[in-house]
């Protein structure tokens, strides 16, 4: 019996993947974590033989995750199930221990062969993909949290740091949305925690530093 824990906080997509493994033989399904923390207890408790990792969490991201887990259970496969078809992301999970990874658009389909691959020791990875995440693991590009944490930003909280970044005050910014400084301010709070910085200037940094933003202020 392969056992196989999932870990997605979105619930339509992580009750697909686990009724398809129910159905299975050879499968013991341990559970579903929605978090990294949820993860990490769940496979301290029981380790699994394979992790089925989405990448973005709500806490913390699924590279992290991959790491703590793999510290904490080091003969667990982790495989890496995420929509960001980024060879620099897919990349910077395998550095963080992973043992490859299945496009979201493939996940249920692939999912027994992923499976059954990863518990027998196997590197998981389409042929397609291959050679690109190769290449960034060679290059040392492999993007940060904050590069991560940048992808997962709501399209107001992407709007908000746009602005912060062009030097709009929390007011300024408020008003223009016509929404209240309250409410900017949540959502600074918001891109604080996904990005694992401190301040308004760091966010505001990491906007520059990835291109997310452009450096010239608005006047």
């Amino acid at each position: 019996m392969i056992e196989v824990l999932v870990v997605d906080d979105h619930e339509m997509f992580s009750e697909a993947l686990t009724l398809l493994l129910e159905q299975q033989s050879d499968v013991r399904l341990l559970g579903a974590a929605k978090d990294a923390n949820e993860a990490l207890r769940m496979c301290r408790e029981q380790p699994p033989d394979v992790v089925l990792m989405d990448i973005d969490l709500p806490d913390v991201d699924g590279v992290e995750a991959t790491r703590w887990i793999r510290e904490a259970c080091p003969h667990t496969k982790v495989i890496v199930i995420t929509g960001l078809e980024d060879p620099a992301i897919v990349a910077t999970a395998i550095a963080a221990g992973a043992r490859g990874y299945v496009p979201k658009t493939r996940a249920v389909d692939d999912l027994m062969d992923v499976v059954q691959r990863a518990a027998a020791g196997e590197f998981v990875m389409p042929e397609a993909d291959l050679a690109a995440v190769l290449s960034e693991l060679r290059a040392g590009r492999q993007p940060s949290s904050g590069r991560l944490g940048l992808r997962r930003l709501t399209p107001r909280e992407a709007e908000i740091l746009r602005a912060l970044a062009a030097g709009g005050s929390i007011p300024e910014i408020a008003d223009r949305l016509g929404i209240t400084a309250l409410t900017v301010q949540s959502h600074v709070k918001n891109i604080l925690a996904k990005l694992g910085v401190h301040s308004r200037l760091e966010a505001v940094t990491l906007a520059w530093r990835y291109g997310f933003a452009p450096t010239t202020r608005s006047a």
